[in-house]
This record gives C-alpha cells, structure tokens and sequence, in this order.
C-alpha cells in the first residue's frame, strides 16, 4: 500500500479535557476543631486549538491520527488548594485550511500564519466547598462537578494559498515550467498524470516575490470528477491570477492551442467561482521547431479576445522573465488591493438553547423537557450521589423559575421531567412545592455547630456589657465574680421556688411520692 505524502482532506475527532472536580473538605487544626470548609476548585480542562504554521505544508499528521484529546483538569484538593489546568493542545495546520462541520457547514478559514481556532472548548472546573460558602450556606458539604469539554468532528480541507495558479493539460509542462522559474522540484516525466499532488515554488521578480502553483490532471469533465482535477481545483480559489500552460508541440491527434484553452475555460466555469481572475496565457515548448509555428499561428487570435499571450520554454528559458515579470504586476495590484490579513483567534461557541432566554419548557409524550444552558449546565455540575448537592440543584431550579413555569403549563405532581438533550438527559419526577431537603433540622448547607454558643464565650461577651457599669476601683476579675455570685442567686432562688432540683428525706412529709394510703399500708 503506497504511503501517501500530500493529504488535503481529512476528517479530524477532537474531544477536549473534562474540568476537574471540586472537592468538600474542612479545615482541621489543633484547638480548631470547626475550622470551616477550604476545598478548592477543579481546573479547567485543556481546549483544542487549531494554529496556522509556516512550516506546515499537508495534512498528512491527521490523516494517520484523526483523534486527538487534550488533557483533563486536575481535581480540587483542602486547603483551599485549586486543581491544575489542563495544558491546551495545539494542532498546527497549513495556511488555507478550510474547517468545516460534518454537515458541510463552513466554521472557520484559517488564513494568515498565526491563526488561531479554538475548535472544543475545555470543560470548566466544578466549584469546591470553600467557593459554595456563604453567611447562609456557612459549611457546605458537597462540592461541584466538573464539565466535560467539547467533543466533535469536523473536517478539515486545504486550499493552497498561492499567488498564481497554472492550469493546463496533463504534459503541457506546468511542472517544468515551475522548476524553471522557482526552486521547486517537481517529479518530471513524459507520460500524462505525472503531477499526482499540487506544487509550490517562490518566484522572484524585481522587487516582488511571490507563489506559483500547479493544478494537475485537468482535462475535459474534470469538473465531473474525471481525471484529477477535480481533486485539487479548489487549490486555485485563492489565486490572484490564473496562467494558462498550452502545450504548442502535442502529438495527440486533434489537439491544437485555442481548443485546449476552451476545454480548460468551460471547466474552470462550471466549477465557478474563478470568472473574476485575471488570466495569462503562455505557449510552452516553443523550443520545438513544430512548436513555435503553431504559437505564431494562435497568438494573434489568442491576443485578439484580450489576453496577454506569452511565447515561453521552459526547457531553454525563452520568455520566462517577461512572464514572470506580468506575473508579479498582477500580483502586486491584487496585495495593493486586498486588505491587510492579520492573525485572529476565532472561538467555536455552539449555541445557546432558547435564543437568549434561560430555559425553555415543551411537553413531550414522554414528559415535559426542559431545555437551557443553565439548567443543563447545572445538571452535569452535580453529583447525584450526595443529597445535599440534589437539594442545592433543586433550589438553583426554583430560584430559575423552572417550577414555576411547570405548574403553569398544567404539569402535575409525579409527571417526568426530562432535563437536556435527548441523547443526554436526566429525568426527575415533578414535586411541585416542597423544598428539597426540607427533612433537615436547618437551612441546607449549614452546619449547626457554628451556630452553638459556648459558655466560655458567652461568659467573655458578659462581663464585656457589665464592665460599662463596674465600680470605681472593681476589676475585671472583680466583675467576673459578681457576676458568678450573681448567677448562682438566682439559681438559690430558682432552687427555692420549686422550679429547679429540690431535697427532702424519703418518707417524709416533704416527700411527693408518699401519701397517707402508705403509711396505713
């Protein structure tokens, strides 16, 4: 099996890094023992980013490796310590890359080195625990999950970004006649079909340099898919100018000049998309005697429907510089009227479910599907396997508004409903007005020891409110004291009145439990 060197199409699987998890964890210190929640947040996943390099020619690195995943994010970690990034993968591509969606759609034209796609999005991290907090939520217990990162097709063509373009028939000598102008070294044989890949050479003319590329194997029906042409035609599109090599010493029966350059013409028209390139035409291997009479014979006519008409050779030389030398004109009016190309950063953002709105609600025969980017974001943000994350998802839902919008379109208590994409959802069933994790003794995500006072405490914030009225020469501890002497009055008094412990002899008057019926017994 012949090992291909030039590939122009291939169809690349890239799926981008999952972000890392955060994590529930709490502080722990000696004499600390509610030191609070300090999980750290997941990093974000790496993305895949398509860059137009120099030095980057064919696509032949994809063709034999079509899936390509960047690295996940690393997961969160206590002591408020966030997750490591995922690096970015960076997929060099050749200037002219077109990028397209397995549909056909086109998403980006990577012209100009330095370029960049971002073709999947790095999933972003999930929040820890620390992030989670607030002054109602004091210590959460569970913590966010991490997204997963865009994961897609696309297919990727190369359109050669050339300055001029040389078209002809298979051995009219556009080969040849790119190894003389330029340093290129195409393979040169004399038989038909020989070019089997376009080629570029870097011609310099006076003070302007610039590209030439050849498009093999075109012939009649070429834009039907006969010979090779139509493979490589849409290399030209980026052309300024269009040369067309006439081979002037064919042998084949019925060929001559002017009905070449029509069969090439009517291709290039039903292609399309070329009608407005300006054209030079050169007669090649005027060398041969038989040749140079056949170019005298057509240059007139050739000359006469307008275009510039150049008698060349590639074997000798003859008429290359004033060739080269229209070529570089055209070109230099193409750059002084196109506008300056400069290196962008484009970004693939799929778009968001609802055209603009948080959430959108349809009825479904199998249950009532919501669909957005929030909700659907927080469903992969949760983990279903803690409660306490299923009551917060549960609140974040309400607060949207969702239940709401599903009692008013007549959704009744145990009906499903489905929350994202149809290949990728989850199903609840509807329990309108009751609050998730209501069954707690507090709020969900508190923790009620942070809100116990302890008797140290308390007695510090006492003596505190009774120093504003202390004696003159009373102390602190002054004030402690009579306070203590304070509090344990009243709990004499408590005592006395019946309402705290009481003493008495068993058997006694004072004894409650003994009456006169047991004396008697």
């Amino acid at each position: 099996m012949a090992v291909p060197t030039f590939v122009d199409q291939v169809t690349l699987h890239i799926a981008a890094g999952r972000g890392g998890n955060g994590v529930a964890s709490v502080h722990r210190e000696k004499f600390k023992p509610l030191g609070g929640p300090d999980g750290g947040n997941g990093g974000p996943g790496g993305s895949v980013i398509l860059r137009v390099d120099r030095d980057v020619t064919t696509l032949l690195g994809y063709h034999h490796s079509p899936k390509r995943r960047a690295p996940h994010g690393g997961h969160g970690a206590g002591d408020f310590r966030n997750g490591a990034h995922g690096a970015d993968m960076v997929l060099p591509v050749p200037d002219g890359t077109l990028v397209k969606d397995m549909d056909g759609n086109v998403l980006g034209d990577m012209v100009g080195v330095g370029t960049e796609m971002v073709i999947a999005q790095g999933g972003r991290g999930g929040l820890g625990n620390a992030a989670l907090a607030s002054s109602k939520r004091k210590a959460p217990g569970f913590a966010l999950l991490g997204e997963p990162g865009d994961e897609l097709s696309v297919r990727l063509e190369l359109k050669v970004v050339a300055d001029i373009g040389l078209v002809g028939f298979p051995s009219a000598g556009k080969s040849s006649l790119i190894a003389a102008i330029s340093r290129a070294k195409p393979k040169i044989a004399d038989y038909p079909f020989t070019t089997l890949v376009p080629n570029l050479g870097v011609v310099t003319a006076g003070d302007t340099i610039f590209t030439v590329a050849d498009v093999p194997g075109l012939i009649e029906g070429a834009a039907e898919g006969r010979g090779l042409g139509h493979d490589f035609l849409r290399h030209i599109e980026r052309c300024a100018a269009l040369v067309h090599v006439i081979d002037t010493a064919s042998i084949e029966p019925g060929r001559n000049p002017v009905d070449d350059l029509d069969v090439i013409e009517n291709e290039l028209a039903r292609y399309g998309g070329l009608e407005d390139r300006p054209r030079l035409v050169a007669l090649n291997k005027v060398d041969v005697p038989d040749g140079d009479g056949i170019a005298d014979m057509v240059v007139d006519e050739l000359r006469e429907r307008g275009l510039k008409v150049f008698k060349v050779s590639a074997a000798s030389s003859a008429g290359l510089r004033e060739l080269t030398f229209a070529m570089a004109e055209i070109v230099q009016r193409a750059r002084a009227e196109a506008p300056v190309v400069e290196a962008t950063r484009i970004v693939l953002r799929p778009t968001a479910v609802g055209k603009g709105v948080d959430f959108e609600v349809t009825e479904t025969p199998d249950g009532w599907r919501v669909r957005g980017e929030k909700p659907e974001r927080w469903v992969r943000q949760t983990d279903f396997s803690n409660d306490e994350a299923v009551g917060f998802l549960a609140d974040r839902f309400n607060r949207l508004g969702i239940e709401d919008r599903l009692v008013k379109m007549g959704a009744e208590e145990g009906d499903a409903v489905i929350i994202g994409a149809e290949n990728n959802s989850v199903v609840f069933d509807f329990k309108p007005g009751i609050e998730a994790g209501a069954e707690m003794l507090g709020r969900r995500g508190e923790d009620q020891r942070f809100d116990e006072s302890r008797p140290a405490a308390q007695r510090r914030r006492d003596i505190d409110e009774a120093m504003d009225d202390r004696g003159e020469n009373e102390t602190r501890a002054d004030v402690a004291r009579r306070l203590d002497r304070s509090k344990k009055g009243k709990q004499e008094t408590s005592n006395s009145s019946g309402i705290g412990p009481m003493s008495y002899e068993i058997g006694s008057a004072e004894d409650p439990d003994w009456g006169d019926q047991d004396g008697d017994a």
